[in-house]
């Protein structure tokens, strides 16, 4: 028996590298799996797989798409016990005296709007169902000082936002955690890597553990956020960074 068995669960940003891990893992543990993200996006094969699969193309940053969509989970599916916030963007993210609004306001919205709205829209059928689990996922931008002025202050925004959600709602047994992983290796990433070489040698050099991170690592950590295994964790913040926040060994002798 699948450790979600029975379970059904809402994952943002699907489509991507750690959205699409997700979907599986879950899949493979017995979930039911709304895969969420934007209209036109191209679903993996992996979020086809077995017709535990529905797919919903919204756009998680328009309040009136997303509670269509729990509508629709709820018609369809009979209710939600987990809500995976996953989907996010960054555009043109610099320093702060270089960023242009326009990239601050859609790099906000996609990163802390859109969890808004899927949380508040989520928590009406977490309570129906007697309670769940929320997982949110953040970065380590989110903890110390790397760059991407808009998408760390976003991502530093939805720490606050989900643990004030985990003392609010724990009455109703709904608990709220948040994971901060490190680079991890998504088309996207490894995409923008490919034009600096030397500089990617160099950052898999800050992690300890001699890697950056796999989509799978972050799916893994979800999904015992997200059973009942974690059924006495709320409010909490988790790093999955090879040892990133834990140090760096600077080599010298």
């Amino acid at each position: 028996m699948g450790r979600l068995e029975g379970k059904t669960a809402l994952v943002t940003g699907a489509f991507g590298g750690i959205g699409s891990a997700i979907t599986a893992r879950f899949v493979a543990e017995g979930a039911r799996v709304v895969a969420n993200d934007l209209p036109g996006a191209d679903p993996r094969p992996s979020d086809r797989a077995d017709g535990r699969v529905v797919t919903h193309l919204a756009d998680h940053t328009s309040e009136p798409q997303v509670m269509d969509m729990m509508e629709r989970v709820r018609a369809e599916l009979g209710g939600l016990d987990i809500l995976v916030n996953n989907a996010f963007a960054a555009f043109n993210d610099t320093e702060i005296a270089t960023l242009e609004e326009a990239d601050w306001d859609r790099t906000l919205a996609a990163c802390l709007k859109g969890p808004f709205l899927c949380t508040k829209h989520a928590i009406p059928l977490l309570k129906e169902g007697g309670g769940g689990s929320i997982v949110s996922i953040s970065s380590v931008n989110a903890l110390r000082a790397v760059s991407e002025t808009a998408y760390s202050a976003a991502k530093g925004g939805l720490i606050s936002m989900m643990r004030l959600v985990a003392a609010d709602y724990a009455e109703f047994n709904i608990r709220s955690n948040v994971i901060c992983p490190g680079t991890i290796a998504t088309r996207a990433s490894l995409g923008y890597w490919e034009q600096f070489p030397a500089g990617f040698d160099e950052l898999k050099r800050m992690y300890p553990l001699g890697r950056i991170g796999e989509p799978e690592d972050v799916a893994q950590y979800t999904l015992f956020l997200a059973s009942d295994e974690s059924r006495w964790v709320t409010g909490t913040v988790h790093t999955i960074d090879g040892g990133l926040m834990g140090g760096t060994k600077l080599g010298i002798r």
